[in-house]
């Protein structure tokens, strides 16, 4: 069993992936935190000196390499990975994409509180931010309507998870 949890930052895909890990004893990847492990340097990083293309293809890169090194896992993706290189795709083919869908306003109070760790958003002041969820979230639902299996705010428990995974 292969699951992508994909949604936008602030959505809660690594908390609910280990969460998840630990539950269905799954090894459990978190795509950015790979990618700097093997970078050796942050995103924010990688980002500045590198650009966000460079990053996107590290992206795709680590994704295909984990998929297909391991027969089971948990994954938690990053807000963009599905929107590139046919990435939805990919995920959907070789196991089962899950959008973890948080509406707007929660994805802003908890980004407020995490700019500085998220390079596409920690030189915007509160309004600036909200307007870039509004917008990037917009561009990116395309993708994540995608998604083999939804999880809804209200939905978002351990259980319910386990559940609707194992009744899609």
């Amino acid at each position: 069993m292969k699951i992508f949890l994909i949604g936008f930052m602030g959505s809660g895909k690594s908390y609910w992936g280990r969460k998840l890990s630990e539950k269905l004893t799954l090894p459990f990847f978190d795509l950015d935190e790979q990618i700097e492990s093997n970078e050796g340097k942050k995103i924010s990083q990688i980002f500045a000196e590198e650009g966000e293309e460079y990053f996107r293809l590290l992206e795709k890169d680590t994704l295909h390499i984990i998929t297909e090194s391991h027969d089971s896992f948990i994954m938690a993706t990053g807000g963009g990975t599905p929107c590139y290189f046919n990435n939805i795709d990919f995920m959907n083919k070789t196991g089962l994409a899950v959008w973890i869908n948080t509406p707007v306003d929660i994805l802003h109070e908890r980004l407020i509180k995490d700019k500085a760790h998220r390079p596409l958003i920690k030189n915007l002041d509160d309004v600036q931010l909200k307007s870039f969820i509004i917008k990037k979230f917009s561009d990116r639902k395309i993708y994540y309507e995608q998604a083999e299996m939804v999880v809804e705010e209200n939905e978002k428990s351990l259980d319910k998870i386990v559940e609707k995974l194992f009744h899609a």
